[in-house]
């Protein structure tokens, strides 16, 4: 009896020792590595090229927060604060420390990212690019070389997409940082860095020098004649009425003789200013402000004949000598206030469902939440496309606390009482239904062939996801502790007094300001364009009778919990 027993002793000691000796071997490799690893890419002056170097967004009072790990010692937040934002912005140190240590923070976000050959940017330019290649110049929390507007895509970033975007947005220069970073402007603010800081290549073009941490590499776009300029992201406010004084406070009083809304834009634009104000012959250009409230707006006619309608037309009777009507236009400027996005400065106990059936919406509620509140959204998924489009609560854990609330087009009682509150996301299941097949299909903006609407998917598309259309919502109704209901086309229609219900559900107060930011930049990188429809209709009379019976069941389910019906447009009369 004893032998046995000493020989199986034996064994598991020799199997003890075997996994620890495995274990060190293990570990000591992954040690050697990451040390050689660090040793090239950093203690090199001259490397010919650095891995792409972004991490996840934390919020500027988050930085000062030191249990939140790597995360809270982001690059990105800081670029995000304005002045006196992060904990490290008053700090000078060396070029070559503080690009090594950088580095080093921001290494265990690349192995998350596809491959792509790291290769050595020539710092001789070549003329391939269409823009004028100006230098690397430092952009950091204490010198920010462009302060425009910005462009996320990890994927598939080059020095042509970032000049067409700066320059459809209205700006003259293009910086591109650590490989993957669109930044734009109309002036640079800081100085110039030495080449070599910028030797990180686009993720998206090889051989494109696209900056390097904490510098750009920033290029002069094509500039087109005055009047000939084509800009994204022109909205018309309306028309409001203003007193001399609050006139006097805009930075910007351009006198135009042959003033046209065109040209007034670009001169806004030019001076980096979100709103251009016109009242023949003269241009005003300012930041957002109460003053441009909605509430505020005054009758369509008080502007009689818009923008180039001469200023003598542009007042009426009633209205009293100090003031006169103005036409308000959103330039493509992004105010500097909307770009400020962050976590949670302290984690939420409570967790706050974002949920819709697929293809109803739930990325652009996200994007005017995030607006709306400066803080990030998280997701149930991961989805590595609105990651790369700077949706950064992607890859936060998503019962973490730190989003103001969370996607999920879950519909299980188990995953429903997850959450201790939720705002149910409505839309037409038709158009769901098409969104949800065009995403498929091809992707967040793209659409689906004549050829694919035609296929047996289609049908097969349609008799499975209908009825989830239907449990989704019957569900959440049956399971949901506390409901905020939301139709999608409802938030189309009233924009600002949906986003304050939203608001007040989520317990956030939000700055009118915030809400003019969310006004201004509604649609977001993920507006599918409507242009391409298929060109017959995809509901044959069965599926129309089926998923009208859907919206039926639903809307009885609404009203039985005193929510608001199904709006009349679900079923055409």
């Amino acid at each position: 009896m004893v032998a046995p027993f000493c020989r199986l002793r034996c064994l598991l000691k020799r199997a003890q020792m075997l996994l620890l000796c495995m274990g060190i071997a293990y570990l000591m490799a992954g040690s050697i590595l990451l040390l050689q690893r660090s040793t090239i890419r950093v203690a090199q002056q001259y490397a010919p090229a650095l891995p792409l170097l972004q991490s996840l967004a934390a919020p500027p009072t988050v930085l000062r927060v030191t249990s939140l790990g790597v995360r809270a010692r982001s690059r990105w937040a800081t670029a995000q604060s304005m002045s006196g934002g992060g904990a490290r912005s008053g700090q000078h140190w060396p070029a070559s420390r503080s690009l090594g240590v950088q580095h080093l923070h921001r290494r265990w976000f690349h192995s998350l990212l596809p491959d792509n050959p790291e290769q050595g940017v020539s710092h001789t330019r070549t003329s391939r690019h269409k823009g004028t290649y100006m230098g690397c110049f430092l952009h950091n929390a204490s010198d920010r070389a462009l302060g425009g507007t910005m462009l996320y895509d990890l994927r598939k970033m080059t020095s042509s997409l970032c000049q067409d975007t700066c320059s459809e947005s209205g700006y003259q220069f293009a910086g591109l940082e650590y490989g993957v970073e669109c930044h734009c402007g109309n002036r640079i603010s800081s100085p110039q860095a030495p080449e070599e800081d910028c030797s990180l290549v686009c993720r998206g073009e090889r051989g494109a020098p696209c900056g390097g941490v904490g510098r750009l590499s920033i290029y002069k776009v094509e500039q087109q004649l005055p009047g000939h300029r084509k800009f994204k992201n022109i909205h018309h406010r309306g028309c409001f009425m203003l007193t001399q004084n609050v006139i006097s406070t805009f930075p910007i009083n351009a006198f135009q003789p042959n003033l046209t809304t065109q040209s007034c834009v670009e001169t806004c634009t030019d001076k980096e200013l979100p709103l251009a104000v016109i009242r023949k012959p003269h241009c005003f250009c300012t930041w957002t402000s109460s003053v441009f409230s909605l509430d505020l707006q005054s009758e369509k006619h008080q502007c009689v004949g818009g923008a180039d309608v001469r200023a003598a037309r542009n007042s009426t009777p009633a209205a009293p000598a100090d003031h006169r009507f103005y036409q308000v236009y959103h330039t493509p400027v992004l105010d500097a206030r909307c770009k400020e996005r962050m976590f949670l400065p302290q984690r939420s106990s409570s967790l706050v469902a974002l949920s819709s059936f697929p293809g109803a919406g739930n990325t652009w509620v996200r994007h005017l939440i995030e607006l709306m509140t400066g803080y990030y959204t998280g997701s149930f998924y991961f989805d590595g496309t609105l990651y790369n489009r700077g949706f950064k609560g992607e890859k936060d854990y998503w019962k973490s606390g730190r989003s103001i609330c969370v996607k999920t087009h879950e519909s299980g009682q188990r995953e429903i009482e997850m959450f201790d509150s939720a705002i149910l996301l409505i839309r037409n299941p038709y158009r769901s239904l098409m969104a949800e097949f065009n995403r498929k299909c091809a992707g967040h903006l793209g659409h689906a062939t004549d050829a694919q609407w035609k296929s047996k998917e289609w049908p097969e598309f349609v008799s499975s996801y209908a009825p989830w259309w239907t449990s989704h919502a019957l569900s959440w109704l049956k399971f949901g502790r506390h409901l905020l209901v939301v139709h999608y086309e409802e938030l189309q229609r009233s924009l600002l007094p949906q986003l304050r219900l939203i608001a007040s559900f989520l317990n956030i107060t939000v700055s009118e300001e915030r809400l003019l930011c969310a006004q201004s930049n509604r649609d977001g990188h993920f507006k599918r364009s409507g242009a391409q429809q298929p060109s017959f209709d995809p509901f044959t009379s069965d599926m129309r009778r089926m998923v009208d019976a859907f919206i039926h069941t639903v809307d009885l389910a609404l009203q039985s919990r005193n929510f608001s019906g199904i709006p009349q447009e679900y079923i055409p009369r």
